[in-house]
């Protein structure tokens, strides 16, 4: 797992880690060269038989899409070898899965739980949803095998079922980018699965 976060998450630049300080592992920007320093980083570190998540914190909260230069970002990741997984987050919202080259791209994951319940305001989004997310992956190649996502709803602090309005938000958000469609799981889940 290699956590990185951005400036447009909010992450100020005197968190970032530093070669005798301790902080974050801060992207400069989303540029091919950021990328190929992260695929650096990772074949550094990673040993026969891993899998690898890079888990972004990045972007602003409440967003109406997936910007591109983080579609590209998370691309390159795959292409380079660094990412079997790439896991997103900020937005306080899920947004689309991409398939991309047998790989999982969570380009935003939204929040499972947080305190933001019953503070309105964020345009189309609701506050009270969320996904849990499990990945399934192949563990020779680190393609995904299968994604399954169960709606929930925030209540009272509390993780439940989704009404059928806030599974209808969900999928809403879910369904514009992914290459294979969500099918019914037979737990109230969904499944993503590669052709």
């Amino acid at each position: 797992m290699f956590g990185l976060a951005t400036d447009d998450s909010g992450v100020p630049a005197d968190w970032a880690a530093a070669d005798h300080r301790a902080g974050v592992a801060r992207l400069p920007d989303l540029s091919p060269s950021s990328a190929q320093r992260v695929a650096e980083c990772v074949r550094r570190h990673r040993r026969a038989g891993d899998l690898v998540v890079v888990s972004i914190h990045w972007g602003g909260n409440w967003v109406p899409a997936v910007p591109q230069a983080q579609r590209d970002f998370a691309r390159r990741l795959v292409d380079l070898g660094a990412a079997d997984v790439v896991h997103g987050h900020s937005a306080h919202h899920p947004l689309p899965v991409e398939l991309y080259a047998g790989h999982a791209i969570l380009h935003g994951c939204g929040d499972l739980i947080n305190d933001y319940e019953g503070i309105g305001g964020h345009g189309p989004w609701r506050h009270d949803v969320a996904l849990l997310w499990r990945l399934r992956l192949d563990p020779a190649s680190g393609r995904l095998r299968r994604l399954d996502a169960w709606p929930l709803q925030r209540r009272r602090l509390r993780l439940q079922p989704a009404d059928a309005g806030a599974v209808d938000a969900l999928r809403r958000l879910l369904q514009p980018d992914t290459t294979a469609g969500w099918r019914d799981g037979a737990d109230g889940g969904w499944t993503l699965a590669p052709a």
